[in-house]
C-alpha cells in the first residue's frame, strides 16, 4: 500500500483500536463540534485540518478522513497545473487557449482563458486540453511518480485522458489531499520549485492584512449520483501554515458550489481564523 502523501498513518496505527470511539492521540483531536455545520446542509462528509507548527490534527469524522476515496474532481487541477508546468505544455500562468466555440452553462468558460484565469473560474474545458496535450503515458508516469491517488493501489488511467478525474476512474482520501497540499506548500513535490510557485500562486484566493487564504475547490458525482465537493488548501497568517481539507457529500442537485465554501468559513471561523492572531 503507497502512503506517500498519508500524513497521519503513523498515527492513526496507533490508535486504530479506537478509531471508531471519541478518545484522542497526543497528535489527533477529533471534533465533532464541527457536525452541526453538515447538518445545517443536510450533507455528511470530513474536515481536517493539519497545525504544521505544533504538528496537531483536527479532524470530524476520522474514518471518512483517513480511509474513504472519492473522486478528485477539479482538485486534480492542481496536478494537472504542476505536470503541465513541468512538462511545458504550460508555459506560464499566463498562456492562453482558445475557446473552441462550445457554449456551456458557465459563462466563465466560454471564452479565451489564460492558465490562471481558468484554475480561478476552475474551467475544465481549459484543462481537459491541457491534459489531451500532456498525453496519457505522460500523464500517468507523473501519477506513478507522485504516488497520486495511491493509497489502495496504483492509480491507472483507464479510460479517456481528458475525464478521467471526473468519472471516477480514479479516487483520492482526504489524507492524501491533504499531504498533497502540504508537499506542494513546502516545495516537496517532484516539479521545478518555479512550477510550484506558479501552483501556489494561482491558488491564492484572498490576500489582506490579516491572513491568506489558498484552496482549489472541486465538484463531482459519486456512481450513485451522489454530489461529491471538495476545497483542499491552507490557511496562512504570520507566516505560519495551517493545511485543510473538506470533503462533502449530499443529494445531486444541492447548492455545493456555495455551500462548500460556507461549510470551511464558519469552521475556519470557529477556529479563530481570519483575525490575524495565530
Amino acid at each position: 500500500m503507497n502512503k506517500k502523501y498519508s500524513l497521519i498513518s503513523y498515527f492513526l496505527f496507533l490508535i486504530s483500536y479506537v478509531l471508531f470511539t471519541s478518545c484522542t492521540s497526543n497528535n489527533i483531536k477529533t471534533d465533532d463540534s464541527l457536525k452541526k455545520y453538515f447538518d445545517e446542509y443536510h450533507v455528511t462528509g470530513t474536515f481536517g485540518m493539519y497545525d504544521n507548527g505544533h504538528a496537531q490534527f483536527k479532524i470530524y469524522n476520522l474514518h471518512r478522513f483517513a480511509d474513504s476515496a472519492y473522486l478528485p474532481a477539479s482538485t486534480f487541477k492542481i496536478v494537472n497545473s504542476l505536470i503541465g508546468l513541468q512538462t511545458g505544455v504550460i508555459t506560464n500562468e499566463k498562456m492562453v487557449i482558445k475557446w473552441d466555440g462550445v457554449v456551456r452553462s458557465n459563462p466563465d468558460w466560454n471564452k479565451d482563458l489564460t492558465m490562471e484565469e481558468a484554475f480561478k473560474v476552475s474551467a475544465v474545458p481549459y484543462y481537459q486540453e491541457v491534459a489531451r496535450r500532456i498525453g496519457k503515458d505522460t500523464m500517468q508516469h507523473w501519477l506513478d511518480s507522485l504516488g497520486y491517488a495511491a493509497k489502495y493501489g496504483r492509480a491507472i488511467i483507464k479510460n479517456d485522458i481528458d475525464s478521467f478525474w471526473l468519472d471516477n476512474n480514479i479516487k483520492i482520501t482526504a489524507d492524501e489531499q491533504l499531504g498533497l497540499v502540504k508537499k506542494l506548500y513546502f516545495d516537496q513535490l517532484p516539479f521545478q520549485k518555479r512550477v510550484q510557485e506558479v501552483v501556489k500562486n494561482v491558488m491564492l484566493q484572498e490576500n489582506n492584512a490579516n491572513y491568506k487564504l489558498s484552496y482549489k475547490t472541486g465538484w463531482g458525482y459519486k456512481e450513485n449520483g451522489n454530489s461529491i465537493g471538495w476545497v483542499v488548501g491552507w490557511e496562512e497568517e504570520n507566516l505560519h501554515p495551517y493545511f485543510f481539507v473538506l470533503q462533502i457529500e449530499g443529494p445531486h442537485n444541492i447548492d455545493m458550489k456555495n455551500m462548500r465554501i460556507a461549510i470551511l468559513k464558519n469552521i475556519l471561523t470557529q477556529y479563530g481564523f481570519f483575525q490575524g492572531k495565530k
